[in-house]
């Protein structure tokens, strides 16, 4: 009914956001319950900080329509049955203010995608059931030139967030010694996301190559690293996922909700405050918009400088020479030049 909804205000535009009292999320015995109204309500919050990870990007959004509940799962390509999924194309109906973005898939196939442009167009999706933003690397104006590398640290095995934190603290020294500004966020979860701006004139796959070879360089540099990509291999390591920088794959943008229990969020970190973490939980749509209002976003000097990925190249390069190339791209993608056989160790046979 047309009185069961609620008006928010976001950046100078009123968006209707139907069902406000359905609970997102259930009460914890860490943190309160949250209801669609204030997802909605979180992103019109953290409007500058939501917006500067996402303008003028491509974006997939995970909907979870009726809220995130032990035992819900997410739809995949393999299995297209769950609570909640990916929506990669534009949905229909959408207000005159909203805008999109052509995308070109591995598969060669085109889509276009939402593009936010305000705060507005974020809310409007919250409405829409969407608790996650997953942009993609590159501007709607450049498809195939990203200005965005991403690390992203994952915790495997018996590792924890700590772990993570140690290696970030790794990866920082290596931007630093090759003079690239990196800025941090925590994923929400027990991971560490570690960004980089760069000049968008690099291919998606030189981009993969300059993550291959930052994992490559943590691995030698610190323990506890790992750039193999089948899971029965990576032990109790933190797998630096290089295939996040392949085509079409997507993070959770900074000030993104995550669907775990508490409603926590991805949080943008100085590397001082990442250091001093302990529970990456604290950051949740409770506590994240006055945590921004009282000390501004850690990221607000992202933008600033695009760097050159050539010193990330050189390392690649220097790792052909040692006779280290090209690593598995994801299941889904066709057979990539130069990819090793896409075969899991333990079910390879003597001849593959």
């Amino acid at each position: 009914m047309a009185s069961d909804a609620v008006q928010i205000e976001a950046g100078g535009r009123s968006v209707r956001v139907s069902s406000p009292d359905r609970v997102i999320f259930e009460a914890t015995d860490f943190s309160a319950e949250v209801t669609k109204q204030m997802v909605a309500q979180y992103y019109a919050d953290v409007a500058d900080g939501i917006v500067r990870a996402l303008k003028n990007r491509p974006v997939t959004l995970e909907r979870w329509p009726k809220g995130v509940r032990e035992g819900m799962e997410l739809s995949t390509r393999q299995d297209s049955k769950g609570d909640a999924f990916y929506q990669k194309r534009m949905m229909r109906g959408a207000p005159a203010f909203i805008e999109s973005a052509r995308v070109n898939f591995p598969s060669g196939r085109r889509a276009d995608e939402l593009c936010i442009t305000e705060v507005a167009s974020v809310v409007w999706a919250a409405h829409m059931g969407a608790i996650t933003f997953h942009p993609w690397p590159m501007r709607r104006d450049d498809n195939d030139h990203p200005d965005e590398l991403r690390i992203d640290l994952d915790p495997h095995g018996d590792t924890s967030f700590s772990d993570s934190v140690r290696v970030a603290g790794v990866a920082k020294q290596l931007f630093d010694d090759v003079g690239i500004r990196a800025f941090c966020k925590t994923s929400g979860n027990r991971g560490v996301h570690v960004y980089v701006r760069i000049e968008p004139r690099w291919t998606v796959t030189d981009v993969r190559h300059a993550a291959i070879a930052v994992g490559r360089e943590l691995e030698r540099r610190t323990e506890g690293v790992t750039t193999a990509w089948w899971k029965e291999e990576r032990g109790d390591n933190i797998f630096v996922d290089f295939n996040q920088n392949a085509r079409d794959r997507t993070i959770a943008s900074a000030y993104s909700v995550r669907p775990k229990p508490g409603a926590p969020v991805s949080m943008p970190l100085t590397w001082h405050e990442l250091a001093e973490t302990d529970d990456p939980r604290q950051f949740t749509v409770h506590t994240v918009p006055a945590l921004l209002a009282d000390r501004g976003d850690a990221h607000a000097e992202i933008d600033d400088v695009a760097h050159s990925l050539r010193p990330l190249l050189d390392l690649w390069d220097a790792d052909l020479e040692r006779g280290l190339g090209e690593l598995p791209y994801p299941p889904d993608y066709p057979k990539m030049p130069g990819e090793p056989k896409r075969v899991q160790p333990s079910k390879a046979r003597p001849d593959t």
